[in-house]
């Protein structure tokens, strides 16, 4: 604020260097997880008449990124025990449009991407990871980020870290980076370097669609102090996760995703509960004893926008959706807090489902 220049400039800069290290590659920022999506996928050329894969359990943002570059998002199934997608599924849904396939990292889950980029590879898919949750996780020993096609991540105000709002794309393909520097700032070439320096470029040229997407320097010196305490953050996200799952343990009724969070930082800690009936009821009560509770997600299929023409119907995400709520994770919760959830929870259950015990 006293250097008086709030658009992006020096800031965004620093930030990017610091997020470059971190992933050892190439990270630019923008203004949302949802608009690192979608430039993504518009670098890769990917527009009207393409079809991408994307599981139908994520948050709305994801399919709008897909729709608004103007190609279709393909709703696919999930893995009942990762909550992740269904590359059987995925298999069944290639047609001849097919251009990407987009893996949700839910919960920091990451799955076996392995077997995610054979299939990629198999099929001629770019891959374009929404690691919104992820930020942190590691697979095989190396940081989520620092391998793969695209990455992208969020920074809006209850990931792992924030900016307030905001987001970056993490590449080694120098030609997607390009693009996207410049469609980020509406198109115009070259003016990235330029606003680097707290400058701006006065006669310039664009040659391709751009959007208002960039990143501002008072959300940049956020993530940079953010980013400072990301370790500290990580550790108490693990710990409060597998306090949740030690308390639960005992509990048949009550599933916590299967997670090693000797790897994955969780952005969100989701339970299924076996014979839930009156989920907004088990909500309601929780919140009037002092506990917040939430859904991620409801699928995309179901949704008005996203509707398919031939009533796709994903058995695996329609039942898992109906089991699912969100518990209270943050660095600020206490042992005690924890332990409050927990105890709540098994105590109003019993009301509002058929097994709970």
């Amino acid at each position: 604020l006293d250097k008086e220049y709030l658009g992006m400039g020096e800031e965004v800069g620093i930030f990017e260097k610091d997020l470059s290290t971190f992933f050892s590659r190439t990270t630019l920022c923008v203004s949302s997880g949802t608009a690192a999506v979608q430039l993504a996928i518009e670098a890769c050329n990917i527009g009207p008449g393409d079809e991408v894969l994307v599981p139908s359990m994520t948050y709305v943002a994801t399919f709008q990124a897909i729709k608004a570059t103007g190609a279709e998002p393909v709703a696919c199934d999930i893995n009942e025990e990762t909550c992740l997608v269904d590359l059987q599924d995925a298999l069944s849904k290639l047609s001849k449009n097919t251009r990407a396939i987009i893996p949700v990292h839910y919960s920091g889950g990451v799955g076996n991407l392995d077997e995610l980029y054979d299939f990629a590879s198999k099929n001629k898919l770019r891959v374009i990871e929404d690691a919104a949750h992820a930020f942190g996780t590691k697979y095989k020993n190396k940081l989520v980020g620092s391998f793969g096609d695209i990455v992208c991540f969020s920074f809006d105000g209850i990931k792992n870290i924030t900016s307030g709002e905001g987001g970056c794309i993490v590449s080694n393909d120098s030609k997607i980076i390009e693009n996207i520097k410049n469609s980020r700032l509406l198109g115009v070439e070259k003016d990235s370097d330029k606003r680097y320096n707290n400058s701006r470029s006065w006669n310039f040229d664009v040659s391709r669609q751009g959007w208002r997407y960039h990143m501002s320097n008072i959300m940049a010196a956020i993530g940079i102090q953010q980013l400072k305490k990301f370790k500290k953050f990580a550790i108490k996200r693990k710990q409060i996760a597998l306090a949740y799952d030690k308390l639960l343990s005992s509990n048949q009724n009550i599933l916590s995703l299967k997670r090693d969070y000797e790897n994955v930082v969780p952005h969100i800690y989701v339970v299924r509960v076996n014979g839930l009936m009156d989920r907004d009821g088990l909500r309601e009560a929780m919140f009037n004893e002092g506990v917040e509770i939430g859904v991620h997600y409801n699928p995309n299929h179901f949704l008005t926008f996203f509707k398919s023409n031939n009533d796709i119907v994903l058995p695996v995400t329609e039942k898992i959706y109906k089991e699912i709520i969100s518990l209270p994770i943050h660095p600020d919760i206490s042992n005690n807090d924890v332990e409050y959830v927990i105890s709540t929870l098994k105590k109003l259950l019993p009301f509002y489902s058929n097994n709970a015990k």
